[in-house]
């Protein structure tokens, strides 16, 4: 029988049935964390401030759904590739790489004369970027176990925001500054090389499995083995049916065009400047933040105390209630920007509900090697599809029928139709976290039953 010992990222291991801890977790959450929210920001600028982005390459506002849906799409073809080349090589280099190193292509987006070289260039950007959702969220399941991985995405995505609400104010300040969209992309472009460096110097790769309390006091060589990665496999995730029905429920996902249009819409359909418009951001960060908080402790509650339907359950609800704050907040024109502001932070807390809430469920479905792959499919391709095709679509349908009508279709009929269209996964996701239980529990068997 094989030593049950444990490898570099160690992982305390209790008795049957409690939680498993991966010793350093929140310290290299926190890297993560910061990775995430740099580039996240970078990806943010440019909407955030096209007006001035507008104005200065003389662009209408359907490029704002073209620089969008480019940096999405190309986000379908590089995130399954770095986490191909994560899977080849390591994961730590390919953050290193592809989202610290890589704010070199953003500095230089910042010295665009035009609108193609801009959009060349920031697409270049997001092909990087790609990297990070899928590769740092299957981290994240290898750092906490499934009674903790709601909080812990729900702390790194609620930080962004809330940072990102802080920043966002700073952003719309630099609509001040002449040609200050350049300045944007030169600072976050510097400060994005900086994480990298730093997390080529202090994170550590727990390893896959580690979090697993199947899994985590075998040693990170055997854990490896037990989990590596087919093309077989890799196919075999179209044969979940819960993540089949979380990649539509994906597609449907229409709030994701708030932070894409929320501050132009509010420029162009209810006439607020740049300066003023871009105030809303702050309570919308801080609303996500609270959502992704919320959404985090009742994922980890109800997984605790009915984890078949419980996370459907809670996923459902937040696409109702988004629907509802969604009306009021775009349909409904107020003279003050402070009725939007608190309108926009009861949007910003449905809308920060979700990927505490979506991500554990898919790693609930999924084998610990696969995870990296089926976040690819998730966030890399189903999200960026959604998100590329909402920007695009609403960036010219706006020239038409202008942005209200848009975000009544998009952020309130589609959202409740995603809402009904969740009823479907209630017992194939019981189905399928019961399997990967049983998945996780064979291969201990097999790994203590092997005489070598």
């Amino acid at each position: 029988m094989p030593e049950l010992s444990r490898g570099p990222a160690q992982s305390v291991v209790g008795s049957p049935g409690t939680p498993v801890q991966v010793k350093g977790r929140w310290r290299q959450l926190s890297l993560l964390g910061g990775t995430m929210l740099v580039d996240s920001t970078e990806a943010s600028l440019v909407s955030s401030l096209f007006p001035l982005i507008r104005q200065s390459l003389g662009v209408s506002l359907g490029a704002l759904g073209t620089l969008t849906a480019a940096s999405k799409i190309v986000g379908v073809f590089t995130g399954p590739f770095w986490v191909w080349a994560a899977q080849r090589w390591s994961r730590k280099s390919v953050l290193v790489v592809a989202t610290g190193l890589w704010g070199l292509w953003g500095v230089a987006a910042g010295f665009s004369q035009n609108f193609t070289q801009l959009l060349v260039l920031y697409t270049v950007l997001a092909a990087g970027y790609a990297a990070a959702n899928p590769i740092i969220t299957e981290l994240i399941g290898d750092l906490f176990g499934s009674s903790s991985r709601g909080r812990a995405i729900g702390f790194v995505y609620g930080a962004i925001s809330l940072a990102g609400a802080v920043i966002g104010p700073l952003k719309g300040q630099l609509a001040g500054v002449d040609e200050g969209w350049r300045w944007g992309l030169w600072g976050i472009g510097g400060f994005n090389i900086l994480l990298g460096i730093a997390l080529l110097i202090w994170f550590r790769d727990p390893g896959r499995g580690a979090s697993e309390q199947q899994l985590a006091d075998l040693d990170r060589t055997t854990r490896e083995a037990v989990s590596k990665l087919s093309w077989d496999k890799v196919f075999s995730l179209l044969k979940i049916r819960s993540l089949v029905i979380l990649l539509v429920s994906r597609l449907l996902s229409g709030h994701l065009l708030v932070g894409t249009f929320g501050v132009v819409f509010l420029v162009d359909v209810y006439g607020f400047s740049t300066q003023r418009a871009s105030l809303v951001i702050l309570p919308f960060g801080v609303g996500y933040f609270l959502g992704t908080l919320l959404g985090g402790f009742a994922v980890d509650r109800v997984s605790r105390r009915n984890p078949r339907s419980g996370p459907v359950a809670v996923l459902q609800a937040a696409q109702f209630v988004f629907a509802v704050f969604a009306y009021f907040g775009t349909q409904f024109r107020y003279d003050s920007i402070l009725v939007f502001g608190a309108l926009f932070a009861l949007i910003g807390t449905a809308q920060g509900m979700n990927p505490s809430i979506n991500r554990p469920m898919v790693m609930a479905i999924t084998p610990p090697e696969l995870r990296g792959a089926a976040f690819a499919l998730y966030a890399s391709i189903a999200e960026a599809i959604a998100w590329a095709g909402y920007s695009l679509g609403a960036g010219f349908l706006a020239d038409t029928v202008g942005l209200r009508v848009v975000f009544l279709w998009v952020l309130v009929v589609l959202m409740l139709v995603n809402g009904l269209f969740l009823t479907l996964l209630y017992r194939p996701y019981a189905v399928d976290t019961a399997r990967v239980q049983e998945e996780l529990d064979t291969r201990r068997r097999d790994v203590l039953a092997d005489p070598r």
